[in-house]
């Protein structure tokens, strides 16, 4: 975080400054943030959260014994830690990034990237983050930092000297994202893509794609949205944009888009196409798997290009990228049995994404195998969502289906349904039954992927199987 002394950070939180010796309220302080004690270091500053399950509280003393020299506080705790004193810990969480964000910009060259969609988010604002780190001081959320609380640290993570800050926006309902991307009104807004992910929790599609909308509504007008150009409802943002007097860029597979991608094609190794722009044609080669994944870089070097970044300088760049993210389409196991360990997230549109990425990988004399757990949060959609992912792992010729948890039943019941096999789906109900009846199933050839929402756990699943066949 950026310099600040105890007595200005109290008047930005509207908070009760209490001090402890040898603090006075000139003492200044510029420590790296966090609701984590754990994650506390000499000179951090640490927000007591109160939480579901554990309350931040309790750990004031564990923070400042690690180094910890303010504690952002809703009650006085007795602890020997200078302490502010807030109404509610998480909005003082958004103020402080606010002001220190604003800070910065205003005194700097800072640039802000807003990146949202119901699905590619993380490998996005990861492949952004590699692009720009090479022009200066970039600022990215770790893993999937996108909500009320992550934003905001991530955001207090910006420097003086920080040329590029990159958010990544998750809804948690109507109004969330307007929130978060308010906090910095970026000057870049990506929006990816509206899907059914979390489409339970906003009332249906058209709901969750004026949630995503809030990102351009929140931008600053000078700026640029960049859009998916062949989504529908994401492009149809492009009339918000434009009478907010912003930029358009329109990125995908369209012919009318200004950053295109063609003649993507994906192999066991990568995934490969060729990108259009500024009348160039320009091969990209990316180590990620997954035709998806093309649309996710095509978003970061529109994105980059706003920012000046040549669009060749970004290809060469993501084409060093190993994975987009742990867990996210992650090679594991060996030549011999090669697991795709899919699992931190599921909906629909990713479902269908790694399946027929795992029947386009597949050599002569291998075998598919998809290992399926629930997908959350999909509402009065989740039954036909289920059975429809079903479907479409047996269209796809998938050879061995395991769907695992009570959740996922209905996928496999889909599966047997329209597949009327002896043997070749299986359902079991939970992961260690699945690991050891895959033990003794795969063979030399298989590749196999683990797809699940994250609540269903199967990403540990799939951490064992790699190992188990490395």
């Amino acid at each position: 975080m950026i310099a600040l002394p105890l007595a200005e950070i109290a008047e930005i939180l509207h908070g009760e400054l209490r001090l402890h010796a040898p603090h006075t309220a000139e003492t200044v302080v510029d420590g790296t943030v966090d609701t984590d004690s754990r994650e506390m270091t000499t000179g951090s500053i640490f927000v007591a959260k109160p939480g579901e399950v554990t309350d931040g509280h309790n750990f004031v003393g564990a923070a400042a014994e690690a180094g910890a020299v303010l504690a952002i506080v809703e009650r006085p705790v007795d602890v020997a830690v200078t302490q502010i004193v807030v109404a509610d810990a998480v909005a003082a969480l958004a103020d402080l990034a606010r002001e220190v964000v604003a800070r910065v910009r205003a005194a700097g060259a800072l640039k802000i990237v807003g990146i949202t969609g119901s699905n590619g988010k993380t490998t996005t604002k990861n492949f952004l983050a590699r692009i720009l780190s090479e022009e200066g001081e970039t600022v990215a959320p770790v893993r999937s930092y996108n909500n009320e609380v992550g934003a905001p640290l991530t955001m207090l993570r910006v420097t003086p000297t920080t040329r590029f800050l990159v958010s990544e926006f998750g809804a948690a309902g109507a109004g969330s994202i307007a929130r978060l991307a308010g906090l910095v009104t970026p000057d870049v807004s990506v929006v990816l893509m509206v899907g059914l992910a979390h489409a339970g929790g906003f009332g249906g599609i058209e709901a969750t794609a004026k949630a995503k909308s809030e990102l351009v509504s929140a931008a600053r007008t000078d700026g640029t949205a960049v859009l998916n150009i062949d989504d529908p409802r994401v492009w149809a943002m492009r009339s918000l944009a434009e009478e907010r007097g912003m930029n358009v860029v329109g990125f995908g597979q369209h012919p009318d888009a200004e950053v295109r991608a063609d003649r993507i094609e994906v192999a066991a190794n990568g995934t490969s196409a060729v990108i259009q722009a500024d009348g160039e044609e320009i091969p990209l080669r990316l180590q990620v798997l997954g035709a998806h994944h093309v649309h996710n870089a095509l978003a970061a070097i529109a994105a980059a290009r706003v920012l000046g970044v040549p669009v060749t300088h970004s290809i060469s760049r993501l084409e060093t990228v190993e994975i987009a993210e742990r867990w996210r389409m992650q090679p594991m196991g060996s030549d011999r049995v090669r697991i795709i360990n899919d699992a931190y997230n599921a909906s629909p549109d990713s479902m269908a994404a790694a399946l027929r990425t795992l029947a386009q990988i597949v050599a002569p004399g291998e075998r598919t195998v998809a290992v399926l757990g629930a997908m959350s949060e999909l509402g009065e959609t989740a039954g036909e969502e289920h059975d429809r992912i079903g479907l479409l792992a047996v269209r796809l010729n998938i050879q061995r289906i395991v769907v695992v948890g009570p959740e996922a039943r209905r996928l496999y019941l889909a599966a047997v349904g329209e597949g009327s096999w002896d043997g070749e789906a299986v359902h079991l109900l939970d992961q260690d039954a699945a690991f050891e009846y895959l033990k003794g199933e795969l063979r030399d050839g298989d590749r196999v992927l683990v797809k699940s929402s994250n609540s269903a756990g199967l990403r540990h699943l799939g951490d064992r199987l790699g190992e188990s066949f490395s």
